[in-house]
């Protein structure tokens, strides 16, 4: 969004008009040879006399120019013999030019040798350009790289046809993720910007790249549809300015963008396929973010959106990785009408090599977004015009009526929660990063409780900060980038992204200043959720690839604004799966009239939205692989101390980083412990660097009563929310289930 309007105060838009320029009030001498014009009425205003100036001052240029060639005539060659000119030191040598100036002598060089006098100067120091034309001059700006993957088994001339079948079976792959499920055929395909064709490619010209299907039975088969595929983010930027109102590229060199009337996700209008499979291994029902939907209306809805991107002229085409674990990884295709969703994308996925391109094949999960368009609410199951449709039997996302890109990163997410528990591979929704002797730490958290700010740590490498797989191999990244809040961003408090928004960024629904296109991040005119894209190369010490060995922490992020949790706590397992599946923060009371009191919130597994099982299944795996490898729970406090939000302080942050320090350490797992009341928490007596009065919050509040109050009512907050999960059994005879209660809190 661009900041202020109209045009400036010295605008020939607005207000008296500028003065004239020097030379339409200037009087002009003409050679005799050129006859004066007739002289302007003299009742004519200064405006109106502008057309005559003009006049005036072109017929005098032939005159100007005359004399320009007779002082070129006049130059001599000086005799360097290298094309320089100088200056003679007496004007007798020289002679005097007719205006008094001493004449400037040159000398070159004509070849063999020799000096010759020449009445022009040439300047040979550079080869001419090899072009005739200016398009032939544009050509050669670029340049086609050449494939680095050798083509095995054919060579000579039939390298270059193995190359042409590859490029035919790569456009068969994406006509087949286009193809009309009513009609059973794709459209014909190209690659290549429709904008800089003289023509659509005829089907007899085999030096394109085209797939045209066997069988054509619709309009929508008598028209090429141009693939724009993999396109680098220079190209995605003159591809968004140029055809997406509301693209800019700000001071920063980062693209700033608008998602349209959608500013964030649309939990309510997510769909999952409820087929047989599905009925019996997803969590559906009462706190389960799965909302189901039958496969016809999947398919309408697919429908619609394939036939909408098809009637385009050009579409995007992203193939890319999730997953840095190569073994694990999985194939994506990212089909999308914006250069904004396409460069997002590819900033968010892992982006592949030139040589894994070449042989990606058949994508193992295809997005169809046409948020662009609507979907039908008239269609079973829509309650809105937007729906984000997964159906995993199909491998399949769809997504109408909602261009916020955030839908797409998120689907994934999904997906992977599905896909990784099948082979034994945890997901989670977590920050990570690993110190220099290899010992990783997992950081799970809520918006607000620090997991971002606690996560990324100069003294530590960075993994990733959002999305994770825990396997036999230890932890891995999901994603190629990170995906930060941007409202109230500064250089002093995250300089890390600050630093990060630059060429290759996506900044989505940022307010910038209209001349110097510079953001301003505390403006929320269009959004508070305010967001910033970037590879995660981006950050300096950023680990690539994104892997690292088995986590010795798992530390668990609460905002507590009730002001009764430690600041730390070591957990059991049985106490870090409990905490795991309620997923607490509080959020602090807004400025609603009468509000005065913090709000608990709950979301399982610290990601409620994305998850797929039952909570109970991904803490169970996280319990399993924390004992195998001997990893250690705690739940760290981030918010108040001394009394709840309002009366006591919040926790100081250096306190917080000495805290996660001496878990990095090691050095926490050697202090004294002794448990609190009620929840039951194993707290240290003493840790280096942090006042001992505050790990027990019970000595920072001065009314005891209040704080036992407090205690108590947040227990049974917590009670309240894990009756939604007690009815799932888990473990051998339900042993699990019933370890998992008694950790809970006792009131």
């Amino acid at each position: 969004m661009v900041k202020g309007s109209g045009p400036p105060p010295d605008s020939p838009l607005k207000g008296e008009p500028r003065a004239l320029p020097p030379f339409a009030s200037r009087t002009w001498f003409f050679p005799s040879s050129s006859p004066p014009p007739p002289p302007p009425p003299s009742r004519l205003n200064d405006r109106a006399l502008v057309p005559f100036r003009l006049a005036l001052f072109a017929l005098s240029l032939p005159s100007i120019f005359s004399s320009v060639s007779l002082s070129l005539r006049e130059i001599k060659m000086a005799g360097h013999g290298n094309g320089e000119f100088s200056f003679s030191n007496t004007a007798a040598a020289a002679g005097t030019a007719r205006n008094g100036l001493t004449k400037i002598q040159t000398t070159a060089n004509c070849g063999g040798g020799a000096k010759k006098e020449s009445p022009i100067c040439h300047d040979d120091s550079a080869t001419p350009v090899k072009a005739q034309t200016i398009d032939e001059l544009h050509s050669l700006q670029k340049k086609r790289s050449a494939p680095t993957t050798p083509i095995t088994g054919a060579q000579g001339s039939f390298a270059a046809a193995s190359e042409e079948e590859r490029q035919k079976q790569q456009l068969q792959s994406i006509s087949a993720s286009l193809a009309s499920l009513t009609r059973e055929t794709g459209p014909r395909v190209v690659k290549g910007d429709p904008a800089r064709k003289s023509e659509t490619p005829k089907v007899s010209q085999e030096t394109h790249h085209y797939f045209t299907p066997a069988v054509a039975v619709s309009d929508s088969a008598l028209k090429f549809t141009h693939i724009l595929y993999n396109l680098s983010p220079a190209e995605l930027y003159e591809q968004a300015i140029k055809y997406e109102k509301g693209s800019f590229i700000t001071s920063s060199g980062a693209l700033a963008t608008l998602s349209g009337a959608k500013t964030g996700r649309s939990p309510r209008d997510k769909r999952v396929v409820k087929d047989e499979t599905t009925e019996d291994e997803l969590w559906w029902g009462k706190g389960s973010p799965n909302i189901e939907m039958d496969e016809q209306t999947f398919l309408v809805n697919r429908e619609r959106a394939v036939d909408y991107l098809n009637s385009l002229d050009k579409v995007f085409i992203n193939d890319q990785f999730l997953n840095w674990d190569p073994v694990n990884r999985i194939k994506v295709r990212i089909v999308s009408a914006r250069a904004y969703h396409s460069l997002f994308m590819h900033n968010m996925c892992i982006r592949p090599t030139p040589e894994e391109l070449e042989n990606f094949g058949t994508p193992d999960f295809t997005i169809y977004n046409a948020g662009q368009f609507p979907c039908n609410r008239y269609t079973h199951y829509m309650t809105s015009s937007t729906s984000i449709d997964l159906n995993l039997a199909r491998r399949e996302m769809v997504i109408l009526g909602t261009q916020y890109a955030g839908e797409m990163k998120k689907g994934l997410f999904s997906v992977m929660h599905y896909l990784m528990p099948k082979r034994q591979i945890l997901s989670l929704h977590s920050g990570c990063n690993m110190g220099k002797d290899g010992d990783v730490a997992l950081f799970f958290g809520l918006s607000g409780t620090g997991k971002t700010t606690l996560s990324t740590d100069h003294n530590r490498y960075l993994i990733g900060d959002d999305e994770h797989c825990w396997s036999e191999n230890g932890v891995s990244n999901i994603e190629g980038g990170c995906y930060a809040k941007c409202i109230d961003l500064s250089r002093e408090k995250e300089p890390d992204i600050w630093n990060a928004i630059k060429f290759g960024t996506v900044v989505e629904n940022v307010v910038f200043e209209e001349h110097t296109r510079e953001v301003d991040y505390s403006d929320n005119s269009v959004t508070e959720n305010t967001r910033a894209a970037y590879p995660i190369e981006y950050i300096p010490n950023a680990k690539i690839p994104c892997v690292g060995p088995q986590p010795k922490n798992v530390i668990l992020l609460a905002c507590d604004a009730f002001g009764v949790l430690p600041p730390v706590s070591k957990l059991s397992l049985a106490q870090t799966m409990y905490h795991f599946i309620s997923g607490y923060t509080a959020l602090v009371a807004g400025t609603e009239e009468g509000v005065k009191e913090p709000r608990a919130t709950f979301s399982a597994c610290f990601g409620a939205a994305f998850i797929m099982l039952h909570p109970t299944k991904y803490a169970a795996m996280l319990a399993e692989k924390m004992q195998k490898h001997g990893a250690t729970g705690w739940l760290v406090n981030t918010g108040w101390s001394g009394g709840s939000y309002g009366s006591g302080n919040r926790i100081k942050l250096p306190y917080t980083r000495k805290i996660i320090d001496a878990i990095h350490s090691g050095s926490l797992l050697e202090a004294s412990y002794k448990k609190t009341e009620v929840f039951g928490l194993e707290i240290p007596t003493e840790v280096e660097g942090v006042p001992s009065e505050i790990l027990d919050p019970v000595n920072t509040w001065s009314d005891k009563k209040a704080y036992k109050d407090t205690l108590l009512k947040l227990a049974q907050l917590f009670k309240n929310n894990f009756e939604t999960f007690t009815n799932y059994k888990i473990g051998k005879d339900n042993k699990l289930t019933e370890e998992i209660l008694a950790a809970g809190p006792i009131c």
